[in-house]
């Protein structure tokens, strides 16, 4: 093994790289641009042997690797928000036809307005297109949770493709001193890539994405939520494996002193890290906080989340994603699911949108809400818990009542 500084970006790069991927097809969009182009770099100077394809848009750079993908090579891409908006249609396709790419996504908020900075609004909008979703809290997360998709998505019980989320320029553009495992051990990890199910063989013509009618539809989407239920258990086993292999140990779902907590905060990516730090100074305080930290999101682990979670009188639920017309965003709402029987009192917050920086301040905000919540004095929460006073002076649109 070897350190290297890498930064979010650099680091997904080289777990594709050590994927050994044979065709790319990326289109630039900020904060994933170093991705595309790191990537191209090295199919120029034959460090990585693959084809680069030049595509028009997100669209066409997800429809060129799921084809790619399909005559049994691995193939890769990368995007961001819009870039992510623009390849829905084609994302159902990929998951659809079992198709395991595994794809970064550097999460920026969607516009209007317009924005160039963190929030998970991208990645939760396409939740429910077939794909795995993955978080990650920090640098070494990104290489590592990268090196796990192929594994998991390529599974002959999963053949899921899997996103790997990271908070755009919070780790996209941070760089951090991360362990890189040699290329044999990696191949040996990973191993090569064996197209199943859908492929494209003259040997052995098949239709793919061809129109199915009423009478199978139904059952191919039910195939897809096997897939689903099947990957929890594989997750875990290449988590295990990994730790074994490698040295370094992550959880679909991480209790961070919550065993003994009175109230627990559940959260996903690089405010995780935050949210840990504050949990320790808040402890030396003598005040019993804990983290449920969320690395998989799709498919959500409502069995490891309620085992985290059992007991808890009062829970917070961070989502960096506003969840607009819902009673809460997308975590809060998976959570409510999850324990719907535990009589918990569970309150939603919403913060770090467009980049806004999620603070030691704020998340000791959330903990001392939920701790007088819990002693009985306190009923309401602060719900959008970094807004603005001069909210609605800003390209006001109503009327207060």
């Amino acid at each position: 093994m070897a350190y290297k500084m890498l930064d979010g970006n650099g680091a997904a790069v080289e777990a594709i790289k050590m994927a050994k991927v044979q065709v790319i097809s990326a289109y630039p969009i900020t904060p994933q641009s170093t991705i595309a182009e790191q990537l191209s770099d090295l199919v120029a100077t034959g460090e990585l042997k693959a084809q680069y394809v030049r595509v028009e848009s997100e669209h066409t750079a997800l429809s060129v690797a799921t084809a790619a993908e399909l005559t049994g090579v691995r193939a890769a891409t990368a995007t961001a928000s819009q870039g992510l908006a623009l390849m829905h249609e084609v994302a159902g396709m990929t998951s659809g036809c079992r198709v395991p790419i595994v794809m970064p996504v550097v999460n920026r908020g969607l516009a209007a307005p317009w924005t160039l900075w963190a929030d998970h609004g991208d990645a939760m909008s396409e939740r429910d297109t077939g794909w795995l979703q993955f978080y990650c809290q920090n640098v070494q997360e990104v290489f590592d949770l990268t090196v796990m998709a192929y594994r998991i998505a390529e599974d002959e019980n999963v053949l899921t493709p899997a996103m790997v989320c990271m908070d755009g320029f919070f780790l996209s553009h941070s760089m951090q001193k991360i362990d890189i495992p040699d290329q044999e051990a990696i191949d040996e990890f990973i191993g090569p890539f064996v197209t199943k199910n859908s492929y494209l063989d003259p040997e052995d013509p098949m239709f793919v994405c061809n129109l199915t009618g009423p009478d199978d539809f139904t059952e191919m989407r039910y195939q897809q939520k096997v897939g689903f239920d099947n990957s929890i258990k594989v997750i875990e086993k290449v988590q295990k494996e990994f730790a074994q292999k490698f040295g370094r140990k992550l959880q679909i779902i991480e209790g961070y002193r919550t065993d003994d907590a009175d109230v627990v905060l559940v959260a996903l990516g690089s405010m995780c890290g935050t949210a840990k730090y504050v949990v320790n100074k808040l402890r030396e305080q003598g005040k019993k906080v804990g983290l449920a930290k969320v690395t998989v999101f799709r498919p959500f682990p409502f069995r490891q989340l309620r085992e985290v979670l059992g007991g808890k009188e009062v829970i917070g639920v961070f989502d960096r994603s506003a969840g607009l017309g819902g009673q809460g965003g997308p975590l809060w709402s998976e959570t409510c699911a999850a324990i719907k029987d535990y009589n918990s009192d569970i309150r939603h917050y919403v913060g770090g949108l467009g980049g806004r920086d999620v603070s030691v301040r704020t998340i000791e905000k959330i903990y001392n809400e939920l701790l007088e919540i819990k002693n009985g004095t306190r009923k309401e929460h602060t719900e959008w818990i970094d807004v603005k006073e001069n909210a609605m002076d800003i390209r006001q649109v109503l009327k207060n009542a």
